[in-house]
């Protein structure tokens, strides 16, 4: 007798297409058919797992279970991660590298960030305040742009602003697409890593010196397991693992200002609220909106979990949208409501918008207290510190479109700052 179960399965030569029609909801939607939180499919040739939940995201952060190298689909390392990025690390050597990313972000460097995100709307405030209507989905991008740049010590001058914005905006924005936006995105990272790479050279021979808390030193300097400094390409992707994440906090943005134009009593809570509530409203739109929707590993070797087999190699997926909209974890989740992270503990694998697992030893992102700060600030302009008007537009936002942002990209009016 067996003493493993049949997993669920999806019956079909291949289900990409699927996946691709269906984007955010391709898993929960089998997941509610199957009654299962797991089951089998084929993508892209061969065979897949896809699961979505706590439990499930448990054991997918489990190291010795899975791995990330060779898992992401070469157009996803083209575009959004590069080669030999972190992600695509395992053991030891991604500790060591996830370390690197860690270094900056002390108390000290994160309130920098927050000094600089603060200056920057400002600025675009100024702006904006010139402008008939501010589209802030585009707006967000130069301002995280120039943010992502200072902060990690990378030269920038105005002239360069609108291109490289564009460039870091085609990689996240590029690898699920078709066609001509997805050879924009390949082109785009080509040409930011052959500029970032050059900086690198430029820092190791004293021709360019950032600032020694800074990204771009800390990674022009940083030696691997062996003792080596990287080489120059890899050095330019972990630079450009800062630039391009916090570019992409533009999307939660823009479904923050959504968030605060549907939800007027929690608002009104942001103006008499604590910084406390404003990290509620901010984990909400995290939780709530669609980011990325799934992630990818392979197993690394054969094991049993729940009495179902998983083999070495196997392709699989874990559902950030899913997970973070499962009826198991979270009380209403089809809910917007703040309030529900007033007694959160911090569940490393409940609650996943950015990836699930430890800081320091797994593979969470290293990045996600920048999301939070730098969304927190964006919170307090849209909230506190800018009077507009949100004209008729389409709001409504794509469950197939990765990543999905609101169709209008938000059209502010009559932008003034609140004396």
């Amino acid at each position: 007798m067996s003493d493993t179960n049949q997993m669920p399965r999806e019956e079909g030569i291949d289900h990409s297409l699927s996946l691709i029609r269906e984007g955010y909801m391709y898993i929960m939607n089998r997941h509610r058919s199957f009654n299962s939180n797991i089951f089998e499919t084929r993508l892209l040739g061969k065979k897949a797992i896809c699961m979505v939940g706590k439990a499930a995201a448990e054991v997918f952060y489990d190291t010795e279970k899975f791995k990330r190298k060779d898992a992401a689909p070469n157009r996803a390392v083209q575009t959004l991660f590069g080669k030999n990025g972190v992600q695509a690390l395992d053991g030891q050597d991604h500790k060591h590298r996830k370390e690197m990313f860690m270094s900056i972000m002390s108390l000290e460097g994160l309130q920098s960030l927050t000094d600089i995100t603060k200056k920057q709307w400002k600025f675009a405030l100024n702006k904006w305040e010139q402008m008939d209507e501010v589209i802030l989905y585009e707006e967000v991008k130069e301002i995280l742009c120039r943010t992502a740049c200072y902060w990690a010590g990378v030269p920038l001058e105005e002239s360069a602003v609108k291109k490289l914005t564009k460039d870091l905006a085609a990689m996240f924005e590029s690898p699920a697409a078709v066609g001509p936006n997805h050879w924009l995105g390949r082109n785009a990272r080509n040409n930011v890593e052959k500029w970032i790479g050059g900086l690198v050279e430029k820092v190791r021979e004293g021709e360019v010196n950032p600032p020694e808390n800074t990204a771009l030193h800390q990674f022009s300097w940083h030696r691997d397991l062996e003792g080596n400094l990287l080489d120059n390409q890899t050095a330019a992707v972990e630079v450009i693992n800062i630039l391009r994440p916090i570019v992409a906090i533009s999307i939660f943005i823009n479904f923050t200002a959504l968030a605060v134009h549907h939800h007027p009593e929690e608002k009104k809570k942001l103006e008499t609220c604590d910084e406390k509530y404003a990290q509620m409203f901010v984990q909400e739109v995290r939780r709530f909106y669609p980011f990325f929707p799934f992630v990818v590993a392979l197993v690394k070797k054969d094991f049993i979990w729940n009495d179902y087999k998983f083999e070495e190699g196997t392709l699989t997926l874990l559902d950030l949208y899913g997970t973070n909209h499962d009826p198991e974890t979270w009380d209403n989740p089809d809910a917007f409501s703040p309030d529900r992270f007033a007694e959160w503990e911090g569940s490393p694998f409940g609650f996943i918008p950015q990836g699930g697992g430890d800081y320091f030893m797994g593979h969470r992102c290293a990045g996600e207290w920048v999301t939070i700060e730098v969304t927190k600030v964006s919170l307090d302009y849209l909230a506190n510190r800018m009077e507009y008007e949100v004209p008729n537009q389409d709001l409504s936002y794509s469950m197939v479109s990765i990543p999905s942002i609101p169709h209008s990209k938000v059209v502010l009016e009559n932008v003034k700052r609140k004396l």
